[in-house]
């Protein structure tokens, strides 16, 4: 059986090289990225690719995905999210290369699945660069003693032709704060706890509470909807007064950029990147028992936290990328 499954994955990747090979004669294409996407609705890291490719078209600058055209000035990778064996297939010459790394994957998932150092690998043989998402990140991958090659802090952004701000019209008093979180993964450490608490716990007079996405539990009293594509989050968001974010160890969480782009304060979780990401524009806490209290403190000081939102946009975002790929506009 083992046998069979080598052949098999040997004569897929065959095919992709010669589909790739082809794609590639035929491209102009400036940057090279290379990156398994999954269909929406999916996570962050693809969502936040999907921007960037989106954003350098509007710049003019044309992007091919899991090929190397010989006009590719520099090669982007991603993580762990690319295959290692079709990149040294597709890949005769130097070319300058950024690795976008995440994590560490073991901090925020709970256990480590040799994921980490199969990253580390991939920056030791491809990089000339790092890419890291957020301070914490850099920091724990230091910690860690991962070793991987040095590189800016390039936050995440959100596409700004989906999601684009909201009015700023503050909660009125006399209906319940409309608070939402999301999350497309089910992993127990995006906040399972948390909002296992607010289901059995949240006054319902004082708040409506929404969770979207993917989670391993039945909620009883909060409003849950399954994960939806980046259009129908936007309007989910722009319906609501905070956003509530739970995850632990979180880098730099892609819904915490889209709720802030969109105009929402956050309350957050003290931990991972998350108060980087937030600063003046929310509150954070510990324990969900302090969660009612944040809430009703970001709802009296809403006009004020609002205000303080500050998020990079797409475009910024991706002239920092060009930066470090020296790739000119």
């Amino acid at each position: 059986m083992r046998l069979y499954h080598r052949l098999r994955d040997r004569i897929h990747l065959e095919k992709r090289v010669r589909q790739e090979r082809k794609s590639a004669r035929s491209s102009q294409a400036r940057i090279s990225l290379f990156h398994d996407f999954a269909p929406p609705p999916t996570g962050g890291g693809h969502q936040f690719l999907r921007a960037l490719m989106a954003e350098w078209k509007r710049m003019g600058i044309d992007v091919a995905v899991n090929h190397l055209p010989e006009s590719a000035e520099v090669l982007l990778i991603n993580s762990y999210n690319f295959s290692p064996e079709l990149l040294r297939r597709l890949c005769h010459r130097p070319i300058r290369t950024v690795h976008r790394v995440d994590g560490p994957l073991q901090v925020y998932r709970g256990f480590d699945d040799g994921t980490d150092l199969e990253i580390a690998r991939m920056n030791r043989e491809f990089a000339s660069a790092s890419v890291f998402q957020s301070n914490f990140s850099r920091s724990e991958n230091e910690r860690l003693g991962f070793g991987l090659l040095p590189g800016p802090v390039i936050r995440n952004a959100a596409d700004c032709e989906i999601f684009q701000a909201r009015e700023k019209i503050p909660p009125k008093l006399d209906r319940p704060l409309r608070v939402i979180a999301s999350s497309w993964s089910d992993n127990p450490n995006k906040g399972l706890d948390v909002y296992r608490w607010l289901d059995e716990n949240l006054d319902l007079d004082q708040f409506d509470f929404t969770f979207v996405g993917r989670a391993q539990a039945d909620f009883r009293r909060i409003r849950h909807i399954p994960a939806v594509p980046s259009v129908e989050l936007a309007d989910l968001l722009k319906k609501n007064d905070v956003y509530l974010t739970a995850s632990i160890n979180d880098p730099c969480s892609n819904s915490v950029v889209e709720a802030l782009t969109v105009g929402l304060p956050c309350a957050y979780r003290k931990s991972g990147g998350h108060a980087e990401l937030v600063g003046n524009a929310g509150l954070g806490f510990d324990r969900a028992e302090e969660i009612p209290a944040v809430l009703g403190s970001i709802r009296d000081r809403w006009e004020e936290l609002s205000a303080l939102i500050e998020i990079p946009s797409i475009e910024s975002i991706a002239k920092e990328y060009l930066e470090v790929m020296e790739v000119k506009p």
